[in-house]
């Protein structure tokens, strides 16, 4: 899933909207499957998705009206309410907006949130769901009373009448929902689940244009040979995130200290990966109170050079407000937003010179992927695997932003009756090119529902795999499926990563893939065939497969993984893929969802098992030759944000808990660290300015794992 990034259980952001959008599974097979695009496969990319419209006109602000008759039986207390309002402030606010209004999580007054009430009867229901998976960072954490006052404010807040009993368990089957309606409210106030409109971006220049920043596609497609430069995602296009640079190397890496500690002001979950050219640094951060900076940053002081900032309108998401980064060339700065446009950038004082509707964001749409950009085109996926929508994958014009060419990721053939049209397999990670077979390779997310098979029988293609397309035409090449019918969130999410494997005196051009599900995938490239699955890098639980039930089952890998979207790091030095991974035990319940147009559908729930629980993060060195197990380095917490390999036998990596680590890449061995005060959840990149190296890494934290929030990128280098 996605949008995942990922919550900690789920989609973070649905909370009391989505009451009864949890379903239980089908059974289905986990066997993977592969093989090369036919003429009659390619009937993913030419069908057309579904159009659903979304339901508009809902209220904002504090309503001031009454519910009906029947909804006010006086189900609650007012002093109960008031204890909600302090507790929802404290974990609710961020999300759901401090008049409920919506901010990233829709809004919990007014006529949508009436909407989203009319399959369900009692609160019965609401607090089932609540008390299982909010708050979206620590689901189920809560006091029993606590959660009956936060139903009581919203109850409250939606014109139900108090009375002289405080709401209590026994009271839920009776608490009628079904008759609420929607009720006025005061003016002005904003609300995220309502197209609302956007203030212009906005741009300050504080230094002078940067001069050498026009990356062409010859510089892209040569980056393996630009030890200065970061100048894409993965810094080639094989996404191996491996720099030759070496000048910082095992030997001296205890002398890395800060160069300096950008504080961009916007703390959030971070997860921008930079790019560098010409030593200028390119990043995004978080969204924060609607707002997004672009930065253009000296790379080796940290010092602004112009910083644009964007207004988002209406969004969704499930796992916080974030953003992975951009893309640079053409002389332009490339970025995709949470509300769903693609804005290029002058990459040299950072106007924005067009704009451009990639998808409906009231539908569940949203961007996080950093683009990629390969023969005048700029690629971006989509995220919200959550909602019940199609992904795709889409080249646009660099010079214009009109669209080339669009895949269509289900493919109808693979999906029982029309569940192909809302049928999930979102892309929301950077693909991978290869230039000499003319290939773009992406990975897909879970199939919709997540968890919730049986209304989507079939292998579900082509969630859950790693795929291949013309580059330049956008048709189905091949596909890999690592888990047919998947009702577990074993998708496929961190970055595919391009590099040869040697096999019986042979050479082969190979893709791997580092799965929720444990594995990592190794394909050949050139047809899609499976070389070899690695030993598993994360615990497994021989129930891994079972169908969830409404009882519940507990699992390893939960449903994390594995591998997030983390992208890994390969050293040709090693021909080892380091890969941060999780144990997070989960258990998993189902029940049917009846989730209506823009709202979550995930068909099932997983929580946490904190208590006596497994939760440990693994940073795993996989041998890519022979699929075995390196060397493990075992973090006190599961991990997210990224690897780096360099020639100067280094590979570094960042916990939630603030260190930002070096290991030695060949024995695994912590040669240094840095505690940045704030969760090290983004990949670091390395770069040469005037003959001297540095390491740059983003330190904002992980919304989907409570890891704590901070605002800094750090920048590094030897004494």
């Amino acid at each position: 899933m996605h949008i995942r990034s990922r919550l900690t259980t789920f989609a973070a952001t649905c909370a009391v909207v989505s009451i009864g959008i949890l379903a239980g599974c089908g059974g289905g097979s986990n066997s993977s499957n592969s093989t090369n695009a036919t003429a009659g496969a390619t009937a993913a990319s030419e069908a057309t998705a579904a159009a659903t419209s979304a339901p508009s006109g809902a209220a904002t602000g504090a309503p001031t009206g009454a519910a009906s008759t029947a909804a006010s039986a006086g189900y609650f207390t007012d002093a109960q309410a008031s204890t909600g309002a302090t507790v929802y402030s404290a974990s609710c606010a961020q999300c759901h907006g401090a008049r409920l209004q919506g901010q990233s999580g829709p809004s919990l007054v007014g006529a949508r949130f009436a909407r989203s009430l009319a399959n369900y009867q009692t609160g019965a229901q609401m607090y089932d769901f609540i008390s299982k998976q909010m708050p979206a960072n620590a689901p189920g954490s809560l006091t029993s009373d606590n959660y009956l006052a936060v139903m009581a404010y919203i109850l409250q807040q939606n014109g139900f009448t108090p009375g002289s009993h405080p709401l209590d368990t026994t009271m839920l089957p009776s608490v009628n929902l079904s008759n609420a309606v929607a009720v006025s409210s005061s003016p002005g106030a904003a609300n995220n689940n309502e197209i609302v409109r956007q203030a212009a971006p906005t741009t300050t220049v504080f230094g002078p244009a940067p001069t050498n920043v026009n990356v062409s596609d010859a510089m892209m497609t040569g980056a393996s040979a630009n030890n200065q430069d970061w100048v894409l995602p993965g810094r080639t296009y094989s996404n191996d995130r491996y720099s030759p640079l070496s000048a910082i190397n095992v030997g001296n890496v205890a002398s890395l200290t800060p160069a300096a500690l950008v504080q961009t002001g916007m703390t959030a979950s971070f997860e921008t990966t930079p790019i560098v050219v010409g030593g200028v640094m390119y990043i995004t951060t978080p969204v924060v109170s609607d707002k997004m900076n672009i930065m253009a940053l000296n790379a080796a002081t940290g010092e602004r050079i112009w910083e644009t900032t964007y207004n988002l309108g209406s969004f969704q998401i499930c796992c916080g407000p974030v953003n992975r980064g951009v893309a640079v060339g053409y002389g332009k700065v490339f970025v995709d937003t949470l509300d769903d446009q693609l804005l290029a950038l002058d990459a040299g004082n950072g106007k924005v010179l067009w704009q451009k509707t990639l998808a409906d964001p009231t539908l569940g749409y949203s961007e996080t992927m950093q683009p990629t950009l390969y023969n005048g085109n700029v690629i971006v996926g989509s995220a919200g695997g959550e909602w019940a929508i199609r992904g795709f994958v889409a080249a646009f014009d660099a010079n214009t932003g009109a669209k080339k060419w669009q895949f269509w990721t289900t493919d109808p053939k693979s999906f029982e009756g029309d569940s192909w049209k809302q049928g999930g397999g979102m892309v929301w990670t950077t693909p991978a090119i290869d230039p000499k077979l003319g290939l773009l390779i992406f990975s897909t997310g879970n199939p919709n529902p997540d968890l919730f098979g049986t209304v989507r029988k079939g292998d579900n293609l082509y969630p859950d795999s790693i795929v291949a397309l013309d580059a330049n035409t956008g048709k189905l090449r091949w596909y890999y499926q690592e888990v047919k019918h998947d009702v577990w969130d074993y998708d496929a999410v961190s970055n595919p990563v391009l590099f040869d494997v040697h096999e019986n005196g042979k050479t082969i051009p190979a893709a791997g893939e580092a799965g929720k599900v444990g594995w990592v995938f190794i394909v050949d490239r050139r047809t899609g065939k499976l070389i070899r699955k690695s030993a598993p890098f994360v615990m497994m639980s021989k129930n891994m497969f079972t169908t969830p039930t409404k009882a519940g089952v507990a699992m390893l890998p939960g449903a994390n993984g594995g591998a997030e979207w983390s992208p890994p790091a390969y050293s040709p030095q090693t021909h080892d893929l380091y890969v941060m991974a999780m144990n997070q035990l989960m258990n998993f319940t189902t029940q049917e969802p009846h989730a209506g147009p823009g709202q979550i559908r995930l068909g099932s729930a997983f929580t946490n098992i904190a208590k006596n629980g497994i939760q440990n993060g693994p940073f795993v060195a996989v041998n890519m030759d022979t699929g075995k197990i390196a060397w493990q380095y075992l973090a006190p917490q599961p991990l997210i944000g990224g690897a780096l390999a360099t020639a100067g036998n280094l590979v570094f990596m960042g916990e939630g808990n603030g260190w930002f680590d070096a290991f030695n890449a060949k024995t695994g061995q912590r040669v240094w660290r840095y505690q940045l005060g704030a969760g090290v959840n983004a990949p670091p990149v390395t770069y040469e300015v005037n003959g001297v190296q540095y390491i740059a890494v983003a330190a904002g934290g992980n919304f989907q794992l409570g890891y704590p929030y901070g605002d800094t990128v750090a920048i590094f280098r030897l004494k």
